[in-house]
């Protein structure tokens, strides 16, 4: 006798023991044992979630001979036909291989007769979403008022490609991916049943790898058993699905964090050399980074980790800014699809571009940080003190006093303009860069990022600039673009001004300029 593959071998007979989905099994038992039959049903989910085993299961319930209230018995003879696929009535279509109009109507011409044993005809259309656009209007009316010995059931994984006309027409189960802890259980009861023993890391490391999929789990276990016998360890599972488990990725976070560029690249070439997959050590650099930023934000519960593993990211993510954490998983995690030959070459890029990001930042910081201290003020020297020390009696020793320092502050005064100018000069590309967040992306900061413009003079709180082409002069002058310009200049002086637009060339502005002039601002007439 042929041996069954686990997925058809372990394939659900009864509405309990579906797994993972408890909202559909409940309300079609309920459904089962009040006799509320619809006459078209829906099922769309990912792949592996049950679809297809519920529509077989469903269509044993309703034509059981014995009447399980909402279980099928899987003992009558009907049961066990549907169950070997010999049941007449139970018509299974894949919709991939049938997209034609021609042969819905050849269905709708069969849908008139009568069942020959069973109580219902039933047809379970799968990926129904393939049918083309004609075929699916002709299942429309065969859909809405179907014979009352007819139920359609249809599968899919792609909902969203159906019309909205059929999705009316049918009752919608949507299936979800299965939990870890249930495909867990399930392979569990599998191995204990097939004398099968396998570490309890193997299995939670393949329903992690399965995303949710049953049917992908149970056939990665089957070929686990294939290769390596009845005894499987979690080493075996990672050599199977190309998982490095290396210590060099945790490692590399390190260097990523300390911005050790020497040490992550003599790393990287260490692995390459060792011939790991590339690609498989970068997902595992994205998962570790992914697990330093959970915990950074406080939700090292969602973390699949060991204990030691965690303790250990959690004193790295101590000294660890957010921010830093956030750019390093975007560099790294958009490598994905840009191996060439396994090269080293991306992986450094993305190190050193992490690395030098974040020194330019606190650089830039540093240097805003000191622009915006005060200039020191100057502190007159103190007045000379005079003392005329009086004569003392023959048998004192005389006592010298030293006088108090007396330090004398001059009162604060308004900067001047020139050295107000002065600073602008200096931090004008930086005052550019360090905007409020709030008007980064306007268009009068894109001009004077981009625009030849040079500060001329700054008298009565107004700053003059002079712009070289006067399409950029008449942009700044718009009142929304003036503002933001005002507002940028404003913030790092620290106080509000207002700003005076005119053109480089203009030789007689300049002049006048020279000679002692003052531009007025235009709000002051």
């Amino acid at each position: 006798m042929a041996s069954q593959v686990f997925y058809s071998k372990w394939r659900p007979q009864t509405l309990a023991e579906v797994v993972g989905q408890q909202a559909v099994t409940q309300t079609l038992r309920n459904a089962l044992s009040t006799g509320r039959i619809a006459h078209a049903y829906l099922f769309s989910g990912p792949r592996g979630t049950g679809k297809t085993s519920m529509a077989r299961i469903l269509a044993k319930a309703v034509n059981c001979l014995t009447d399980g209230k909402g279980e099928p018995c899987n003992t009558c003879s009907m049961c066990q036909a549907i169950t070997k696929g010999r049941a007449l009535d139970v018509i299974e279509i894949d919709a991939a291989s049938n997209t034609g109009v021609d042969d819905i109507r050849s269905l709708r011409e069969k849908v008139g007769y009568a069942p020959n044993q069973a109580r219902y005809k039933v047809y379970i259309i799968d990926e129904v979403h393939m049918l083309s656009n004609s075929a699916s209007n002709a299942l429309l009316k065969t859909l809405e008022e179907p014979p009352p010995h007819v139920i359609f059931i249809l599968a899919t994984t792609e909902a969203h490609k159906i019309l909205p006309t059929i999705l009316s027409r049918c009752q919608h189960f949507d299936f979800r991916r299965l939990s870890r802890n249930d495909v867990i259980s399930k392979l569990s009861h599998i191995c204990n049943t097939e004398n099968i023993k396998i570490a309890p890391e193997a299995l939670r490391l393949i329903a992690r790898s399965t995303t949710g999929s049953l049917r992908d789990a149970e056939n990665l276990l089957e070929q686990l058993i294939a290769y390596y016998g009845a005894d499987i360890g979690l080493e075996q599972v990672q050599t199977s699905l190309g998982i490095t488990g290396d210590w060099r990725a945790r490692e590399l976070v390190k260097h990523i964090i300390k911005n050790d560029i020497a040490a992550g690249i003599t790393m990287l070439n260490s692995v390459n050399s060792d011939g790991l997959d590339l690609r498989q050590f970068n997902r595992e650099l994205v998962e570790y980074l992914r697990a330093l930023l959970l915990i950074k934000t406080g939700s090292d519960e969602a973390i699949d980790l060991t204990a030691e593993d965690i303790a250990e990211l959690k004193s790295l993510a101590a000294g660890a800014p957010l921010e830093q954490i956030l750019r390093a998983i975007k560099l790294f995690g958009q490598l994905e699809l840009k191996f060439d030959n396994y090269s080293t070459l991306p992986m450094e890029l993305a190190l050193v571009d992490c690395s030098l990001t974040s020194e330019e930042e606190k650089a830039s910081q540093n240097k805003l940080t000191e622009a915006n201290l005060p200039p020191p003020q100057k502190v007159s020297p103190p007045p000379p003190i005079t003392t005329h020390p009086k004569p003392l009696p023959a048998q004192v020793k005389p006592v010298r006093v030293t006088p108090p320092l007396v330090v004398t502050v001059a009162p604060t005064t308004p900067l001047e303009a020139g050295s107000e100018l002065e600073r602008l000069k200096l931090n004008w590309e930086q005052i550019k860069k360090q905007v409020p967040p709030d008007i980064r992306k306007t268009v009068a900061l894109a001009i004077l990022r981009s625009a030849p413009v040079k500060l001329m003079s700054f008298e009565n709180d107004t700053v003059v600039l002079a712009f070289k082409h006067p399409v950029h002069k008449e942009q700044i002058e718009k009142i929304e673009n003036q503002r933001v310009v005002e507002k940028v200049i404003s913030s790092f002086l620290g106080r509000p001004c207002h700003v005076t637009c005119i053109l480089e060339d203009n030789h007689l502005v300049k002049e006048a300029l020279k000679m002692g002039a003052k531009i007025i601002n235009q709000e002051e007439k």
